[in-house]
């Protein structure tokens, strides 16, 4: 699980973010037509909302995997 990759999209593609199962940041991208210096909090938005989108996809992924064993305090 921590090898595979996870990807999630905002703004209809216009950031991308790729973490892996171990909830680490391996990519970022940005379409430049989004990126304007004068509204920088749109930009800032759509990067928050893909991150956050990609760790819960991490989330669900392991919860479905592990979720069979049901361990008490395991997760």
């Amino acid at each position: 699980m921590r090898e595979k990759t996870f990807e999630a999209t905002a703004g209809g593609n216009a950031v991308s973010v790729t973490v892996t199962g171990a909830k680490t940041i391996k990519e970022i991208k940005i379409q430049k037509d989004v990126v304007d210096p004068d509204d920088v909090e749109m930009l800032e938005d759509l990067i928050l909302t893909c991150v956050n989108e990609a760790l819960r996809k991490v989330d669900d992924a392991q919860n479905q995997s592990f979720g069979k064993y049901n361990i008490p305090g395991l997760m």
